[in-house]
């Protein structure tokens, strides 16, 4: 089972051991970036399975100011990140689902999740599907990696 914590100090080496493919970390960030983004608009969180720690992710609250598809009464998901070797077990899909009950528990306050998912990176867009989130049908063409399908997951 996929449990969705919010991040703390004792989480810290547990994400630091967290690695991606060379080739995935054109998509997301590093951990070592992802523990240096001490920005307030940003909650950051781990992911567990099974006890131990197999990805992070943040919420970053002010997302429509940097995304104009975003509405202010939703927030973005960034830097989605399973370990290296843990992907291909479905945990992703879980976690991606159990993200959405958390956010509809956590955050209801907003309306709904957005996120963009990199064109080249199928494997990534097809677990936010199974786990919850829709394709817009449209593209972020400003990522640094290329073109970006938008997805989101709205609760109601």
């Amino acid at each position: 089972m996929v449990t969705i914590e919010v991040l703390n100090e004792g989480h810290v080496p547990a994400v630091q051991a967290i690695f991606l493919a060379p080739e995935q970390v054109k998509f997301a960030q590093t951990s070592q970036d992802f523990l240096a983004d001490n920005n307030n608009d940003c909650h950051r969180f781990v992911i567990v399975f099974k006890g131990q720690i197999v990805g992070f992710f943040k919420l970053v609250l002010n997302y429509c100011l940097t995304h104009d598809f975003c509405s202010p009464n939703a927030i973005g998901l960034r830097s989605f990140v399973i370990d290296q070797s843990k992907q291909g077990q479905g945990i992703g899909t879980q976690a991606v689902s159990a993200l959405g009950c958390y956010f509809s528990t956590h955050y209801s306050q907003y309306h709904c999740l957005y996120l963009t998912v990199n064109c080249k990176n199928p494997a990534a867009f097809e677990c936010y599907l199974r786990g919850g989130f829709q394709d817009t049908g449209k593209l972020y063409l400003d990522g640094p990696a290329g073109p970006q399908r938008i997805m989101f997951f709205n609760p109601l």
